[in-house]
């Protein structure tokens, strides 16, 4: 079976006169290319398929599956912590605390400057 893809070129002023007409084209199987100054920018073309069942939840069949040990979810040790942060700060942290980081932007930004910068032409 051979299907024949027709394709129309046709410019947004045109689009914008008869947007319904366009759709009910691209429904049909025709795509459109869309032109400004005769230069393609974009492509009117229906959906191949749309799901209307949900996605299945877990493992996809045939898949080993894998369990995330309560290990996972416990605080990093100080030394981790700080091996992950590129610091070697280990009292950022408090001990035995709620897993809360004392630090939040400790330094300021070095582009935030307080020089003002001048427009216009420098002076000799």
């Amino acid at each position: 079976m051979v299907k024949n893809m027709v394709m129309i070129k046709t410019n947004v002023a045109e689009i914008k006169a008869r947007l319904s007409e366009y759709l009910d084209r691209a429904l049909a199987g025709e795509r459109i290319v869309i032109c400004r100054h005769n230069k393609p920018i974009a492509e009117l073309r229906p959906f191949a398929e749309v799901r209307v069942e949900p996605r299945p939840i877990g493992p996809l069949p045939g898949r080993p599956a894998f369990e995330v040990s309560p290990a996972f979810f416990e605080p990093l040790p100080d030394e981790d912590l700080a091996a992950w942060e590129g610091g070697s700060d280990p009292g950022a942290r408090p001990a035995g605390g709620a897993g809360k980081t004392e630090r939040v932007a400790g330094e300021a930004a070095p582009f935030g400057g307080s020089a003002k910068r001048r427009r216009g032409r420098r002076r000799s």
